[in-house]
């Protein structure tokens, strides 16, 4: 089965460069190309692409933004994200966006034909060092007062899960996490779940 590519680059050469790689590949094909998230977003239903290269720093709706809509349009569609800076922030943001993998521009032509195979998949491609900067980015940070177990019950507030669920997720009773829950609000001077999310996420002590 042929799989459809959309390529959304706003550097000329290097967004021709993807197209012909593409076109070159067999079982891939270019459903489309455009130099910003505007014009791919406006033609996306048109274009039904399996798969978008989407660069991260673009005129305009960025990367980011521009995964989020594509996910909310089109749920199925792949979106790996490509830039020529490994920035942790950025790569934690267009992951959470919904992007399915993270690739530098100057991987050679093999290796991004690998990585689209990998996300075709199922996997996440992405190199070693953005790898660890996503795992480094779940370490909870030093300045934070709450625990891990505390973090981990808060993160399931933040997923919305009931306390049911967090309670079966964490192997404790439901009393257990009303009991963090209550020193959480204590620890932050907050009075509400929606006071502690937003200052836990202010300061990043949850992700």
């Amino acid at each position: 089965m042929e799989r459809s590519i959309t390529i959304v680059e706003d550097n000329d050469k290097i967004r021709e460069g993807f197209a012909t790689l593409i076109a070159l590949t067999p079982g891939y094909r270019v459903a489309g190309q455009y130099a910003n998230c505007e014009q791919a977003l406006k033609n996306l239903e048109k274009d039904a692409p399996d798969l978008i290269l989407m660069d991260i720093d673009l005129p305009g709706i960025d990367g980011i933004e521009g995964t989020l809509r594509v996910k909310k349009q089109r749920p199925e569609c792949i979106v790996l994200i490509i830039t020529v800076l490994e920035d942790s922030d950025k790569v934690f943001r267009s992951l959470c966006a919904g992007a399915g993998g993270y690739i530098v521009k100057n991987s050679d032509a093999d290796q991004i034909i690998q990585n689209m195979a990998d996300a075709f998949a199922g996997g996440a491609p992405m190199s070693l060092q953005i790898a660890k900067m996503v795992v480094n980015s779940f370490v909870r940070p030093q300045d934070s007062p709450l625990s891990d177990r505390e973090t981990a019950v808060l993160r399931g507030i933040a997923e919305g899960k009931s306390y049911t669920k967090i309670a079966l997720d964490l192997f404790i009773s439901k009393e257990t996490v009303r009991s963090h829950i209550k020193n959480i609000y204590q620890k932050m001077a907050v009075n509400s779940k929606a006071e502690a999310l937003k200052v836990a996420g202010n300061k990043r002590w949850i992700n």
